[in-house]
């Protein structure tokens, strides 16, 4: 039973790709992409009550397990709000039958790579896992072949190909680091088996490594400078790929380097991560936070906060510590809901208008009440506005900064002030004022988006303490 749970975590979505791409028709298409979808996120719940033990590949724990449950739940919920925005696409004539087949396959092989990335005990399947990802994001990026589109599918094609080479030369070098203590063979890349030994791993070859998969992971989490494919992204592909890279695959690179920042924790010789990650982490917070007084277009504006809310989650793990580790796996979660529920919105409201360009979107609450009074919610929520479930974890890693390095919480908290100031600005355009652009009702389905909004609301006024302890038992595996 509990490798059956497992097996269903991957079997489920292969198996729907593979059908998917047989199939016509968007109605039955779209319904299977849902029930896959489901059925795949229940599996992952089965595993936090029955966890099978590991194994030479594959691997659940505390970790891993929350970040298995969040990726399964968003990637339901997106599948949801994909049938009716896509169902659109087609009608408009952006998408072909022939590419919505293709769209439906490859949004499972999407979920399969992720899933594959994140239950995998072996460091080079998880690598090749997050490679497939990267692969089948740049496919979907590129889907409704305009000259932006296939740009921003060959600029994300290149950067990510750079970073996943970086950080394949890492994963070499943690191989190298390990075979004189281990031994040659599949033993030398068990991640089970690493975490055990790597206190005699030689330190300096740790040191590299961690370097390069800093650089590498770090490109796909959209660390600036390494950002730059996202926006790109972001803009030029369909929202539910947007709403899934934002809220899901920059949270699997990061995954995969807290797994490594893990193998430096119990080496005393071997560099301190922290300080290379809380570098990263800030740059990219007060950069993108700069980058959102400069936007007209919605989807990058977001795309960009994203690179924001990334930096913030990299600096409190950088920072480490329970209170911290706690709060980076808080404002994670709470971000992966939010930023999706944003993007769910901002498809529909891009479909209205018949444009992504903000100075377009006006009056926005005046015409389609529920998108824009749920893009609201959304922008208060993200901006980190109490009761919501992002104010909790932002005051969590502000307040544990501010009691070990002062100076570094005065840079975080500006950082956090300019891009809250940014984003309602530009709220204010597209939400209030004389209406512009378009005023055809949107034909939508909002259950994705508000189930997301009242999931971040509950959790800013009461977190239930089993997840607390959940959370909290993670947070101290982090270090």
């Amino acid at each position: 039973m509990r490798a059956d749970a497992l097996a269903a975590v991957l079997l489920i979505p292969a198996f729907a790709a593979a059908l998917l791409a047989a199939m016509p028709g968007y109605r039955i298409t779209a319904r299977i992409n849902i029930a896959a979808a489901l059925a795949t996120f229940i599996s992952a719940v089965s595993l936090f009550f029955s966890r099978p033990q590991p194994g030479a590949y594959l691997l659940v724990d505390d970790l891993n397990s929350t970040f298995i449950v969040l990726t399964t739940f968003v990637g339901f919920t997106t599948s949801v709000f994909s049938a009716s925005y896509i169902g659109h696409e087609l009608e408009t004539g952006r998408l072909t039958p022939t590419f919505l087949r293709f769209y439906h396959a490859m949004y499972q092989v999407l979920m399969f790579a992720m899933n594959l990335a994140l239950v995998a005990n072996n460091i080079g399947v998880m690598w090749v896992a997050i490679e497939l990802s990267t692969l089948t994001t740049v496919l979907m990026v590129g889907i409704y072949r305009t000259h932006e589109a296939l740009e921003a599918a060959w600029k994300y094609f290149i950067l990510g190909s750079v970073g996943i080479a970086l950080a394949l030369f890492g994963t070499i070098l943690v191989y190298m680091a390990a075979r004189p203590v281990v031994g040659e063979g599949l033993d030398a890349m068990v991640w089970t088996t690493l975490i055990m030994r790597a206190g005699a791993f030689d330190p300096a070859l740790l040191n590299v490594a961690f370097v390069f998969l800093l650089l590498g992971y770090g490109t796909k989490v959209g660390l600036a400078p390494l950002h730059a494919w996202l926006p790109d992204a972001h803009a030029e592909g369909p929202t539910p790929i947007s709403a899934v890279l934002s809220g899901l695959l920059l949270n699997v690179a990061l995954y995969a380097l807290l797994r490594f920042k893990m193998l430096l924790a119990v080496n005393p010789a071997a560099l301190a991560p922290g300080p290379l990650m809380v570098t990263l982490g800030l740059i990219s917070l007060v950069f993108a936070a700069f980058m959102l007084y400069r936007r007209r277009d919605i989807k990058r504006l977001f795309a960009y906060s994203s690179i924001e809310h990334m930096g913030i989650i990299t600096f409190a793990f950088g920072m480490g510590g329970p209170l911290a580790n706690f709060a980076a796996l808080l404002h994670m979660t709470m971000h992966s809901l939010t930023k999706s529920a944003i993007f769910f919105a901002v498809g529909h409201v891009a479909q209205v208008k018949g444009t992504q360009r903000i100075a377009d979107m006006g009056g926005l609450t005046e015409t389609n009440p529920a998108l824009g009074w749920g893009l609201i919610l959304g922008v208060v929520a993200i901006a980190g506005m109490p009761p919501l479930g992002i104010f909790t974890s932002e005051f969590l890693v502000v307040s544990s900064t501010f009691a070990r390095s002062p100076g570094l919480a005065v840079i975080l908290v500006f950082g956090i002030l300019v891009g809250f100031a940014a984003l309602f600005l530009r709220l204010n355009t597209i939400a209030f004022g004389e209406p512009r652009g378009s005023t055809a009702k949107a034909e939508a389905s909002y259950v994705p988006m508000f189930v997301h909004f009242a999931l971040v609301f509950l959790a800013g006024i009461y977190i239930p303490p089993a997840l607390v302890a959940w959370f909290e038992n993670v947070a101290k595996l982090l270090g």
